[in-house]
C-alpha cells in the first residue's frame, strides 16, 4: 500500500478510538506538517519566535489532543492541521500582544488576497477577525481560505475535503480574497 493510503488507514484507526495510531501517523505526515509551517512562517516578519519545526510540532500536539474526530483521508487531516497552525499562530500574536500591552502587532503579508503584487500589510489579528466574520456569513468561504492560502492545498484537496468540486472551490477562493481585502482595508 502507498503512503496515503497507509495515512487514510491509520486515520480510520484514529476514527475507530485507537489512539495509539497517532504514533504510526507522525513519520507519515511530518514533512507535510513542516512545509505547511514553512509556507505559514513565509508569511511572518523576518524574527518570528516561532520557527516552523515549533509549529508544526505545536499544531500536532492539538491534533493529538482532539477527541471524536471522524477523520476522512490525508486530505481532512492536512485541512484540519492548517486550522491548527492559523490557531498556534493567532494565540500567539494573542500572548504577544497581550504582553505588550497593546504594543506593535505581529506583520504578515497577504500577497496571495491581495490582487496586486505586494499589495498592503496586513495583521494576523486583522485577517482572523475578518476570517472570523466571514465564517458566521460562509463558513465554507472561510474554509476554503484556509484550505488553500493555510494549509496549501490544492483546489481538488480542497474540492475533497468540503465535498464540492473544485470549480466551485476556486469561485469561492475569489469571493473570499476580494472580500478579506475589502473587509481589511475599511
Amino acid at each position: 500500500m502507498d503512503e496515503r493510503g497507509d495515512v487514510t488507514r491509520i486515520l480510520g484507526r484514529l476514527s475507530a478510538g485507537d489512539a495509539e495510531a497517532f504514533d504510526q501517523l507522525l513519520p507519515l505526515v511530518y514533512d507535510e506538517l513542516r512545509r505547511l509551517a514553512g509556507s505559514y512562517m513565509r508569511q511572518e516578519r523576518d524574527g518570528h519566535t516561532l520557527q516552523a519545526t515549533a509549529l508544526a510540532h505545536e499544531a500536532y500536539l492539538r491534533l493529538r489532543g482532539r477527541e471524536q474526530v471522524s477523520w476522512q483521508n490525508r486530505a481532512h487531516f492536512l485541512a484540519v492541521a492548517a486550522q491548527a497552525m492559523r490557531r498556534v499562530l493567532v494565540d500567539h500574536a494573542r500572548a504577544k500582544r497581550r504582553k505588550k500591552r497593546g504594543g506593535d502587532l505581529e506583520q504578515t503579508t497577504l500577497h496571495q488576497i491581495a490582487a496586486p503584487a505586494g499589495g498592503p500589510e496586513l495583521h494576523l489579528l486583522a485577517l482572523d477577525a475578518a476570517l472570523t466574520k466571514l465564517a458566521e456569513t460562509d463558513p465554507r468561504k472561510c474554509r476554503v481560505v484556509e484550505l488553500l492560502y493555510f494549509g496549501g492545498l490544492t483546489a481538488a484537496e480542497a474540492g475533497e475535503v468540503l465535498g464540492v468540486t473544485s470549480r466551485t472551490v476556486e469561485r469561492d477562493w475569489q469571493f473570499a480574497r476580494a472580500w478579506l481585502l475589502r473587509e481589511i482595508t475599511a
